[in-house]
């Protein structure tokens, strides 16, 4: 089964374009999975902290130029929502990962099959 030589750059190319587009998505998945673990251990750390503070401590959160003098329990389910919050975010760029890698191997699998086959013919 051969196809005209048309054909087989269009296709080539299509298949190429894929690639390469997903090769660029998984890079910025990736950076951005960093990015949200780092948070998340920023978020840990801020927690362990303000748990360890005593009751009576006065807590301030910024709010734009400004401080505002928050309750303990107020800034600990901030910080457990946000918390929540970046596992998920974490989850769904894991199962985007994994779509993007399967589909970055695919088109490099395509390609090279391609290329054996009209090398081999």
């Amino acid at each position: 089964m051969s196809m005209p030589n048309e054909q087989l750059q269009k296709f080539l190319q299509e298949i190429g374009q894929k690639k390469a587009f997903a090769e660029q998505q998984l890079a910025i998945v990736r950076q951005q999975k960093v990015a949200k673990t780092r948070e998340a251990r920023i978020l840990q750390l801020t927690s362990s902290e303000v748990e360890s503070l005593p009751s009576e401590t006065k807590v301030y959160e910024g709010v734009g130029k400004m401080f505002i003098c928050t309750p303990i329990p107020d800034v600990q389910n901030r910080l457990t929502s946000e918390s929540e919050q970046l596992k998920a975010d974490l989850a769904n760029l894991a199962k985007k990962e994994d779509y993007l890698e399967k589909t970055y191997q695919n088109s490099k699998d395509n390609l090279e099959k391609i290329i054996r086959s009209a090398g081999g013919a």
